[in-house]
């Protein structure tokens, strides 16, 4: 499927440093990095948490323990997904009791992502405290879902879609509102 740009919401610059400013708040929220965990969901959640992560060890001299979650299986719309969907590792600490975790994703939209995260997480233990970090929040929630730190709040229409793009993933960083291409504008006139 093709897609034509419509805006580029943050180029990587823009991205570092939403990245510093919800690390920054973070540590303010949870009075430093003892028992923190940051926690990225995969795909693009996870080189987002470990910048967070940098970001936090920049500020405060520690470094966060790290996490992944793989919400694959948890999925409410699994079968929608792949006939054969790829499952990947989770790594979470083993003692979450005592923990503050914070999950991490590139978009907040109907929330029903966040809700498998918590389900994956909550299978592994019982964390003292959760919190959701997104670079971008675009609305249109179907789960009571919110986050604690956004990078940064953007309405959209339902037929736009937020492409969130990591280097480490995609070759490029840069935060993009994209629309699927007409059929017909793609058709040669008669």
């Amino acid at each position: 499927m093709e897609f034509i740009e419509k805006v580029r919401l943050m180029d990587a610059a823009a991205m570092q440093r939403a990245l510093a400013r919800m690390a920054s708040e973070i540590v303010e929220r949870n009075r430093g990095v003892n028992n923190l965990v940051i926690a990225g969901i995969r795909r693009r959640g996870v080189p987002l948490a470990e910048r967070i992560a940098d970001a936090i060890e920049k500020l405060e001299g520690a470094r966060p323990q790290l996490g992944v979650l793989d919400i694959t299986l948890y999925r409410d719309d699994l079968s929608l997904v792949a006939p054969k969907p790829v499952i990947n590792a989770t790594a979470m600490p083993d003692d979450l009791a005592s923990r503050t975790v914070v999950i991490v994703d590139d978009v907040l939209y109907t929330g029903r992502t966040i809700r498998a995260a918590l389900d994956a997480l909550f299978d592994l233990g019982r964390p003292r405290r959760v919190q959701l970090a997104v670079l971008i929040d675009r609305g249109h929630r179907e789960v009571p879902i919110h986050a604690d730190f956004v990078g940064e709040r953007i309405p959209t229409k339902a037929t736009e879609i937020v492409k969130v793009m990591v280097s480490d993933i995609d070759g490029a960083e840069q935060v993009l509102i994209v629309e699927p291409a007409s059929t017909s504008a793609s058709e040669p006139a008669s």
